[in-house]
């Protein structure tokens, strides 16, 4: 009688295209889970039901094989060592990947959104005129994110205490910003995926 396996799951072509970083034990630093999820979070903060958004993106890009559904990303995110409600569970090479895939892929969709925040913002730096109006998309974006930071990360944690006021919390909303277009340019995948991991490779 012959015995039926299930079928192996393959590793998605997109994350083949991510070298595994020569670090200990195959798992993703701290630094690097803390960074995955501050840009997620920021994902989340530029539109509303962002978080939906994300759970279509992983489907589109057939990564339910890792990105399961809610519960799971949630999980995959908890690996953050700031969340309040912190997982233990170490966050895998793979799942990293699946995470750079949905930050890059979502960052692209955003483009023409990212630009025209960060563009608004540099005008209202150089002219005062500008600095005392405000730019609504990106006061709701502000306030969105300062909303989510705040709910989510752990208020006992001294790296979270450091952002205790609405500037500071802006100032990291913005630089998020910038590393989001960062992710949209040419090889924005890899250079993503590079930059989590800088000092970590031994």
């Amino acid at each position: 009688m012959q015995v039926e396996h299930p079928p192996v799951q393959s590793t998605p072509i997109l994350l083949e295209k991510l070298p595994d970083p020569a670090i200990p034990d195959r798992l993703c630093p701290r630094r690097a889970r803390l960074q995955l999820d501050l840009l997620l979070l920021a994902l989340e903060a530029l539109e509303l039901g962002g978080s939906e958004k994300l759970l279509n993106v992983a489907k589109e890009l057939e990564l339910q094989g890792i990105i399961k559904n809610r519960v799971n990303l949630w999980r995959l995110r908890n690996t953050n060592p700031l969340r309040r409600s912190n997982q233990r569970d170490p966050l895998t090479l793979t799942e990293a990947k699946a995470l750079v895939v949905l930050v890059c892929h979502q960052a692209r969709r955003l483009t023409s959104l990212i630009r025209q925040l960060l563009l608004a913002q540099q005008r209202m730096q150089e002219d005062e005129r500008l600095a005392k109006a405000h730019h609504f998309y990106l006061e709701e974006y502000l306030e969105r994110f300062r909303a989510h930071f705040r709910a989510r990360m752990n208020p006992k944690r001294s790296a979270v205490a450091a952002y205790n006021t609405d500037e500071k919390l802006n100032t990291l909303a913005l630089n998020l910003l910038g590393q989001l277009l960062f992710c949209t340019g040419t090889a924005g995948l890899e250079r993503l995926w590079s930059s989590l991991f800088d000092g970590e490779v031994v």
